[in-house]
C-alpha cells in the first residue's frame, strides 16, 4: 500500500477498538480501496488507522475467517482474490439462506415493517428513474436488511450479512448490467407481495430466484474484469 487509503478510527466511539478497526479494514476491501491480492502490512495499517498493531492483528485474523483476506505462510496477509467459483459458492449458500429468511419474514413481519418495505420500493424506483447507482445500491442493501430484521433470527442475519459482504464490491457492477435494475425492482415487488400475503413458500421461492438472477447478472458483468475461472 503506497498511498494512504484508510482514515483514522474514531477513538471516541462507543464501539470497542477492535471492532472499529475490523470494520474499517473490511469496508476498505469492500469499496475497493484495498485491492484483491494486495499485501496488508500491519505497521502501515496501524499508522493509517492511528492504532497499535494488536487490534490490527486481531482484525486480520477475523477477516481471514470471514474470507476477506488470506494468510500466506512466511509472506503475510493479502486481500483475498475472488474467482467465479468463489462467487458461485457464496450465491449457492446465500440463495438457500435468503429463502429461509424471507420465509420467516412472511411469518413474523410487523405492519410497520411492511410499510417500510413499501417505502423502500418507492425509493428504489426513484433511484432507477434518476439513474442514481450509488443510491440504488444503498436502497437495495436496505431492502434485504429489512427482511433479515423481520425474520427475527439474529444468527441467521449475521451469517447472511457476512456472505453478502464478501461480494459487496461487485454490487454496483451487477445492478448496472443492462435491464437488471428494473428486473430487480420487479422481483422485490413480487417478494413483498408474497410476504404481505404471509405466503411462506412463495416468499422462499421468490427470494431464492432473486438471488440466483443477481448471481447471473453479476457474473456476466464481471467476466471482462480479469477474474479467474479456476476451480
Amino acid at each position: 500500500m503506497e498511498e494512504k487509503r484508510l482514515m483514522p478510527v474514531d477513538l471516541d466511539s462507543y464501539k470497542p477498538l477492535r471492532e472499529l478497526v475490523l470494520e474499517a479494514i473490511r469496508e476498505a476491501i469492500i469499496n475497493g480501496n484495498l485491492k484483491p491480492r494486495e499485501r496488508l502490512m500491519e505497521i502501515q495499517l496501524a499508522e493509517e488507522l492511528g492504532v497499535s498493531r494488536t487490534p490490527i492483528r486481531e482484525a486480520l485474523r477475523k477477516l481471514e475467517l470471514e474470507g476477506f483476506i488470506v494468510m500466506v505462510p512466511r509472506k503475510g496477509a493479502y486481500v483475498a482474490d475472488i474467482s467465479f467459483k468463489d462467487i458461485a459458492d457464496v450465491f449457492e449458500i446465500r440463495a438457500a439462506l435468503e429463502g429461509l429468511t424471507a420465509g420467516l419474514a412472511a411469518e413474523r413481519i410487523t405492519d410497520e415493517e411492511l410499510e417500510e418495505l413499501e417505502r423502500n420500493l418507492v425509493e428504489k424506483a426513484e433511484a432507477i428513474a434518476n439513474n442514481d447507482l450509488e443510491k440504488l445500491v444503498e436502497v437495495d442493501t436496505r431492502f434485504h436488511e429489512l427482511i433479515y430484521q423481520a425474520s427475527r433470527n439474529d444468527r441467521l442475519t449475521f451469517i447472511v450479512n457476512n456472505l453478502r459482504e464478501q461480494i459487496q464490491r461487485f454490487r454496483a457492477t451487477s445492478l448496472s448490467f443492462p435491464g437488471r435494475m428494473k428486473k430487480s425492482l420487479d422481483e422485490h415487488r413480487n417478494l413483498v407481495d408474497a410476504i404481505q400475503s404471509r405466503d411462506t413458500m412463495a416468499a422462499r421461492q421468490l427470494a431464492e430466484e432473486h438471488i440466483e438472477n443477481a448471481e447471473n447478472s453479476m457474473i456476466e458483468s464481471i467476466k471482462n474484469e480479469g477474474l479467474s475461472e479456476d476451480e
